[in-house]
């Protein structure tokens, strides 16, 4: 049985995962622990202080201080394990008394008196861990590789959207690797998360990088003026990191499909798989019908694996990657393409403050697609999943046809025409798939994952409280809800 912690404000579930699927049960094996990576170049820290009457502090202290939970004290130390102190010491073990002038990385949740964020002070430990790895994976941060193209920013222009909507109080989970909550440019928008591939509770660290690029392209926020290195689409939306995968094996559909049920539980309205989740698989298939029954828009990668068209249907938008002739990124199926965005030398945030690097894909298009849903779902509060994702298709630039190709669906997403008011004599996307959504069950779940996404729920729900965004209409009352597409 896999354990979880799901653990809030010194409160803890006990460390289990029981996961039953129709007539079997699922395994959610754990992988091989990550070594913790360099911390980026502007942190959380503290720097130690002698206790009351110069009494040594601890670990477990530090996690009840400043993360509201004793048992967090392991995070403390998996960050700092190894690494050389001003006074040439390390840290060897969690219940190690702490010397003043030592300086501690802190998770990006921590607050209180003490807490300070930016580049550690000069002479703090700011090297690589002189830690052992054997017999553990290392997590290698790969340096900037050159920043991309701006041709998709230019073909988006998304900024001209956000008079109307940046996205405020949107969450939108990418399922997918983790995503570095480190990050400036997402500073205190990511959400702790869900990891299902270890059975630890957060995934807000990233490995493989292709979850934090897409959370960048999602709602990334550099400032605004030429020579952005990565425009976010949706600057003011919040990130729900799910992970099911930190190697580069493929994971298991199963996982993929849980992973779409804890979104849905902790309160996303918009889901954007990653190049992972594979919608010909009938058990995400079903998550995904489930999701959209729950109010939420899918955003996934157009199938290309064996050349059958995924069904349409409301609530899903099916996405293929283009590049700047619009030419599709992969071998996408006849139907199985509902929209288009950048997929090619897209400009995308490294994890660990690595810089910016280009990436190519159908996961970034996707990311595009999502950034876009989350400024429709702020720009208009009342309409359903359904009528968010018609509306994304139906003021898609279709490149002069009047009806959606093969091949590339309706065109190439409009953030600007998606926010603004309904385009005059657009044609009406079909309707989706025949068969009617699924009640959203988490059958066969054991009652340790509801209460486990439960807690996560809380936490997440706890996270987006914030104050609405002040371009985006008042509601309820102040715009009148837009007349459903055909």
């Amino acid at each position: 049985m896999i354990r979880v912690l799901v653990s809030w404000a010194g409160f803890s579930w006990a460390r289990a995962l029981g996961c039953l699927v129709a007539a079997g049960a699922l395994v959610v094996a754990p992988v091989t622990p990550v070594a913790a990576a360099p911390p980026p170049a502007y942190v959380k820290y503290y720097a130690v202080t002698a206790g009351p009457r110069g009494t040594a502090e601890d670990l477990t202290g530090l996690a009840t201080r400043f993360l509201a939970d004793p048992d967090r004290a392991d995070e403390i130390y998996r960050l700092n394990e190894g690494r050389r102190q001003p006074d040439g010491r390390t840290l060897t073990a969690v219940g190690q008394r702490l010397a003043a002038g030592w300086v501690l990385v802190l998770p990006w949740d921590a607050v209180g008196d003490g807490v300070r964020y930016g580049l550690l002070p000069a002479g703090a430990p700011n090297g690589s861990p002189a830690r052992s790895t054997a017999g553990a994976s290392t997590c290698v941060v790969a340096a900037s590789a050159g920043t991309g193209s701006d041709w998709a920013d230019a073909a988006l222009s998304p900024s001209r959207a956000w008079p109307r909507s940046r996205g405020a109080g949107t969450l939108v989970a990418v399922v997918d690797s983790g995503v570095d909550g480190g990050l400036p440019a997402l500073a205190g928008r990511v959400a702790p998360g869900a990891d299902l591939t270890t059975g630890k509770a957060r995934a807000d660290t990233d490995c493989l990088g292709t979850g934090t690029a897409m959370a960048s392209v999602i709602a990334a926020d550099t400032g605004t003026g030429p020579g952005r290195p990565v425009v976010g689409v949706a600057p003011g939306a919040r990130i729900l990191p799910v992970r099911i995968v930190s190697a580069t094996a493929d994971p298991e559909p199963a996982r993929t499909a849980l992973g779409i049920e804890v979104a849905v539980s902790a309160g996303a309205r918009v889901i954007a798989l990653g190049g992972y989740a594979k919608l010909t698989d009938p058990a995400v298939a079903r998550a995904v019908r489930s999701a959209v029954a729950h109010d939420v828009v899918v955003v996934a990668p157009a199938a290309t694996a064996d050349g059958t068209a995924t069904q349409a249907q409301d609530g899903l938008l099916r996405v293929g990657g283009v590049g700047p002739d619009l030419r599709p990124v992969a071998a996408y199926p006849a139907g199985g393409v509902d929209v288009t965005a950048p997929g090619l030398d897209v400009p995308t945030l490294g994890v660990g403050a690595t810089g910016t690097r280009p990436r190519s894909g159908t996961e970034y298009a996707v990311a595009y697609v999502a950034g876009t849903v989350a400024l429709v779902r702020a720009a208009l509060p009342g309409s359903d999943a359904a009528q968010v994702a018609s509306r994304i298709k139906a003021t898609a630039d279709p490149g002069g046809r009047a009806s959606p190709s093969p091949e590339n669906g309706w065109g190439m997403i409009d953030p600007m025409a998606a926010v603004g008011p309904d385009p005059a004599g657009s044609a009406a996307p079909a309707p989706g798939g025949a068969g009617g959504p699924h009640p959203l069950a988490l059958t066969g779940l054991g009652l340790l994952l509801l209460a486990a996404v439960g807690a996560l729920a809380w936490r997440a729900r706890r996270f987006v409280r914030q104050t609405p965004d002040p371009a985006a209409p008042a509601r309820p009352g102040a715009t009148p809800e837009p007349a459903p597409l055909p």
